[in-house]
């Protein structure tokens, strides 16, 4: 089988491999679809902590080929998304039931080999049923879908309630979605105003284009957020952006007694009043991966699947990789997620079966 190694920065080789055995305990997934982020990037560039080389793909789906040892429910033919997250169990997070900030966490894909191979073997446990009604393409965004879930849980969000999003890529408009299904008004803020377009369509009750040379937000801004808040200011805000000045907005902008949950990642510091936290009396959180949410992504996209399907603004064959990688670094076209169509879903397309890349190919920026 074909497999896509990152051996050095920037530098995928192509390798035959062999297929793997099926061992008691785990599945043998043909994969169909990966979907690429920022960590990808990241590792792809070679400024990501587990080092090269490695398999990539972290986000991915595909039909079950064989099980072993099967006492999941899952059968061969079944079409899953796959949580590349293990865990110990054993440290103090995993114990207190924080599995997704585990002392010995890894991720298939990032620390170890993932889904750009042709067959994986992946723990039973791991498997995760697509709805019925589905597409395979889009059940690849079940993890980002359940990161930012993760992070929606953390804030506490109630119905009736005004949310503040800062940041409209694909984590903070999933947010978005999520929050507006459990009843939540969102204003959502980003610097490009394609995605806050997309943000309108996602459910944001207004959008706020941030321009950091003039102030955000600026006095009509600042009117807006005050009426749907009641001049008390959003009672919580998600950071999806990890830019420093994101952060000092939120904790500025955020109602007293408000809780302000960061979920964007990045190594840069940020300058934080030490009197706005307790005198606003603030809960600050972070957010990581998920509480197994994957199920629950899933859920999600297929209830909003016009949505869902307007995050794949790409697609680039198994073979053009590094086209791929290329374009999420440049940005010369906006670039919401990339899809990565893996042999067996070509296959599956020629066959004449359900063409799971062609439906939204007038979305697509790549070659098909």
């Amino acid at each position: 089988m074909l497999t896509a190694r990152t051996v050095a920065k920037e530098t995928i080789r192509y390798e035959e491999v062999a297929e793997p055995g099926l061992d008691a305990g785990r599945a043998l997934v043909r994969v169909h679809n990966v979907t690429l982020c920022g960590t990808d990037l990241h590792i792809w560039e070679d400024d990501y902590p587990a080092g090269l080389p490695v398999v990539q793909g972290h986000e991915f789906s595909g039909v079950v080929e064989a099980i072993g040892n099967n006492v999941s429910g899952v059968r061969a033919g079944d079409r899953v998304a796959v949580s590349p997250m293990t865990y110990c169990g054993a440290c103090q997070p995993c114990r207190s039931g924080r599995f997704n900030v585990c002392r010995n966490i890894s991720c298939i894909g990032c620390y170890s080999d993932g889904a750009l191979v042709e067959l994986l073997s992946v723990p039973v446990d791991k498997l995760c049923l697509v709805p019925d009604g589905l597409a395979l393409d889009l059940a690849a965004m079940a993890e980002p879908a359940s990161i930012a879930m993760q992070a929606v849980n953390r804030g506490r969000p109630a119905a009736g309630e005004t949310a503040l999003v800062l940041g409209s890529g694909p984590i903070g408009l999933l947010a978005t979605l999520y929050l507006t299904d459990l009843g939540v008004n969102v204003v959502c803020a980003d610097t490009e105003a394609d995605r806050l377009e997309l943000a309108t369509a996602f459910g944001a009750v207004d959008t706020l284009l941030v321009e950091p040379a003039a102030g955000f937000p600026d006095a009509e801004q600042a009117a807006r957020l005050d009426q749907l808040t009641e001049g008390y200011g959003p009672g919580l805000v998600l950071e999806a952006t990890g830019a420093p000045s994101s952060l000092e907005n939120a904790i500025r902008l955020v109602a007293s007694a408000g809780r302000i949950v960061q979920v964007g990642i990045s190594a840069r510091s940020a300058t934080v009043s030490m009197k706005d936290i307790p005198f606003k009396e603030l809960d600050l959180m972070g957010s990581r991966n998920s509480l197994n949410l994957i199920p629950d992504g899933l859920a999600l996209l297929a209830r909003n699947p016009d949505q869902a399907r307007a995050l794949l603004t790409h697609r680039f064959a198994f073979e053009e990789l590094q086209q791929a990688y290329g374009l999420m670094r440049n940005r010369t076209e906006k670039v919401g997620k990339i899809l990565i169509e893996m042999p067996a879903a070509r296959a599956r397309a020629r066959e004449g079966s359900i063409s799971e890349s062609a439906v939204g190919s007038a979305l697509s920026g790549a070659s098909a």
